[in-house]
């Protein structure tokens, strides 16, 4: 399991960067909406490749195979 973290940087000219890590998907925009929205402007966005990433599901599927068997 992956540790969440969000990380923000303030510059000293008010600027404040932030950095989300182990949230896959669109769901840190999520998470992040309600501190966004209390900053102020969002000037830039830049997704990581974790953003883009999709959720893996393991399925295991199981082939039976009949075989005739002669008696020699």
């Amino acid at each position: 399991m992956n540790m969440e973290t969000l990380e923000f940087i303030i510059h000293p000219d008010g600027r404040v960067q932030e950095k989300v890590t182990g949230i896959a998907g669109r769901y840190c925009t999520e998470v992040t909406a309600a501190i966004e929205s209390e900053l102020g402007i969002v000037l830039t966005q830049q997704s990581t490749s974790e953003y883009f990433a999709q959720k893996q599901y393991q399925s295991h599927t199981a082939t039976t195979q009949v075989s005739s068997f002669s008696n020699w």
